[in-house]
C-alpha cells in the first residue's frame, strides 16, 4: 500500500529531495477528498497539458456516516473500506468524474487503473454499486477526448473493474498500456488454479511428472499382495501430499505468467508495455498526438460529411510525410504542416460542395437549371 497522491504530484523523501511525480510539479489539484476516498480523482497538468485525473487509493481507508441531528437514537457509523476495491460511494464518485471531465471540462483523461474489482456485498449490491459501476461504462462510452488507461507498477486490474474501464467500450477515444510490472486478468492466480487446475488435477500432473510416483503406481499395479499393496497406497498418498505445496506453488506462477504485460500485449488487449521511467514522456507524446489528429480529423469530416473516422484516419496517414508509429513525429508533422493541411481541406470541402450542388442540379430540369444558373450570376 502507498498514497496514490506522491505517485501523481510527487514528494519529498526523507532527506527533504523533492521525487518528481508522474505530473507537472505544483499542478496536482485533487477534489471531492473527502468521499468516496478508495478513489482520488483530481487534475493536473503533463508537460503544459491539463488533463483529467482518476487514481486508487491502496490503502484502508473509512467511510464515515454522521448521526442524523434528528434522531437522538442514530449514531455515528463508520465503515472500513479496502483499498483497490470500487465501492458505491466511489464508483459513483468516479462516474461523476468522468462526466465533469468530459461535458465540462473539455479534458483529456488518464486512469491509473489499479482495482481488483467492484464490492460485491449484500449492502453494496443495496446501495447500487451495480447501477454506479454502469454509469461509468456510460460515461466513457460518450467521452468526446482522448482517454488513456494505465495499469501502473505493481498495480493490478482484475474482474468486474476491468470490464468497465475496457478500451472496447469506446474504440475512437480510449487506449489501455501496462506497466511491465503490472498484473492483469479477471481472476487472480490462485482463483484460476481453483477454477482450472484443482488438486485432482494437480495429482495427474504429479504421477505423470514425478519418477518416485511413477514407480510407486507401477509397483501397485505389479503387487498380488494385499498388505503390500496398502503399503503402497500410504506411500503414494503421503508422497502426493509432500508435493501438492510445491504443485500449487508452480501453478501459481504458471497462471501469473498469463496476466503479464507481454501476454496482454500479444492477446492484444493492450497498445503497449511501457516502463514507468519513460511513462511520463510517452503519454505526453501520446496526448498531444491524439489531440492535434482529434482536431485535424474533425476538420475532415466537417469538410466532407460522408467521411466516416476511419476513412479520415486514413486521409490523415496519406496526407502525412512522416513515420506513422512515431508520435513524436506525427505532432511535428501536424504543427509543421498547418497550411498544406488547410490547403488539403479547403480542396476536399470544395469537391464536397460542388458534388452535392451537382447532385441537388440533377434533380432538376433544363430550363430549372438554366434559370437557377442565370439568377446565381
Amino acid at each position: 500500500p502507498y498514497d496514490p497522491r506522491h505517485m501523481l504530484a510527487g514528494h519529498e523523501d526523507d532527506k527533504g529531495n523533492f521525487v518528481s511525480g508522474f505530473f507537472d510539479k505544483g499542478t496536482f489539484k485533487e477534489y471531492l477528498q473527502g468521499w468516496g476516498k478508495s478513489v482520488v480523482v483530481g487534475r493536473a497538468k503533463l508537460g503544459g497539458i491539463p488533463m483529467g485525473i482518476i487514481a486508487v487509493e491502496t490503502r484502508l481507508s473509512q467511510r464515515v456516516i454522521p448521526a442524523d441531528p434528528a434522531n437522538p437514537e442514530s449514531r455515528e457509523n463508520v465503515e472500513p473500506q479496502a483499498g483497490q476495491v470500487w465501492f458505491p460511494d466511489s464508483a459513483y464518485k468516479t462516474a461523476t468524474a468522468i462526466e465533469d471531465f468530459n461535458r465540462g471540462e473539455n479534458l483529456p483523461l488518464i486512469i491509473f487503473a489499479n482495482w481488483r474489482g467492484f464490492s460485491g456485498g449484500t449492502r453494496d449490491m443495496y446501495s447500487e454499486v451495480l447501477k454506479f459501476g454502469a454509469m461509468i461504462v456510460d460515461g466513457l462510452r460518450t467521452y468526446k477526448h482522448p482517454v488513456f488507461v494505465y495499469l501502473p507498477p505493481n498495480g493490478e486490474l482484475r474482474g468486474g473493474a476491468w470490464v468497465v474501464v475496457d478500451p472496447t467500450i469506446n474504440e475512437q477515444m480510449m487506449e489501455m498500456y501496462a506497466d511491465k510490472e503490472s498484473r492483469g486478468g479477471i481472476l487472480e492466480p490462485p482463483g484460476i488454479c481453483e477454477v482450472k487446475f484443482r488438486k485432482a488435477d494437480q495429482i495427474k500432473t504429479m504421477h505423470r511428472l514425478d519418477d518416485k510416483l511413477i514407480a510407486l503406481t507401477k509397483d501397485l499395479a505389479d503387487s498380488t499382495d494385499n498388505d503390500a499393496a496398502s503399503k503402497i497406497k500410504a506411500e503414494i498418498a503421503k508422497r502426493e501430499e509432500t508435493l501438492l505445496p510445491l504443485y500449487l506453488q508452480i501453478a501459481h506462477e504458471f497462471a501469473d505468467l498469463h496476466d503479464r504485460a507481454g501476454r496482454m500485449k500479444a492477446k492484444g488487449v493492450v497498445e503497449d508495455v511501457l516502463s514507468w521511467k519513460r511513462s511520463r514522456e510517452f503519454f505526453y507524446w501520446r496526448t498531444q498526438r491524439k489531440l492535434s489528429e482529434l482536431s485535424v480529423r474533425k476538420e475532415l469530416m466537417a469538410a466532407d460529411s460522408s467521411m466516416s473516422w476511419a476513412d479520415a484516419t486514413a486521409k490523415m496517414q496519406e496526407m502525412g510525410d512522416c513515420d506513422w508509429t512515431d508520435d513524436k513525429a506525427v505532432v511535428e508533422w501536424i504543427k509543421g504542416s498547418e497550411k498544406a493541411v488547410g490547403d488539403a481541406i479547403g480542396k476536399m470541402k470544395y469537391e464536397s460542395v460542388s458534388k452535392e450542388v451537382e447532385n441537388k442540379l440533377d434533380t432538376l430540369t433544363a430550363d430549372q437549371r438554366n434559370d437557377l444558373i442565370a439568377r446565381l450570376r
